[in-house]
């Protein structure tokens, strides 16, 4: 798994316990996962996020860490592509939450899924 993009941890991120609110976590995640599947499938891709698997928080970060967010892909379909998302602690490398399962699907312009013409590798589409 490659790590691509890296977060500061400030004050406006942090739950009342002071260490990183979930729900901004999640959202980084949302985002990261996304811009990479992008990148993997097209840019002219209409991707929307359909599933996220269980959500294992295996520690916390704090203000002023430094936290780094990785994501691969696992599983491609026709219409989907499925992403495993990890993020870390860039000094100390422990992990801070991991997802094993992000889907994405693409969509045509009434919303609806439709292929994304991805080949993923060993695949034959004859």
């Amino acid at each position: 798994m490659k790590f691509y993009s890296r977060k500061w941890v400030k004050p406006e991120n942090l739950n009342p316990h002071g260490s990183l609110f979930g729900g901004q976590l999640l959202s980084w995640i949302d985002e990261e996962a996304v811009i990479f599947a992008m990148c993997q499938l097209g840019d002219n891709r209409q991707l929307v996020t359909k599933f996220m698997s269980e959500i294992n928080f295996v520690s916390s970060a704090r203000q002023g860490d430094i936290i780094e967010m990785g994501v691969e892909v696992s599983a491609c379909g026709r219409s989907s592509v499925t992403l495993r998302a990890e993020v870390r602690n860039k000094i100390t490398r422990e992990t801070i939450i991991s997802i094993d399962r992000i889907v994405f699907v693409n969509l045509d312009a009434e919303g609806r899924p439709a292929p994304h013409g991805y080949l993923w590798p060993g695949e034959d589409i004859s």
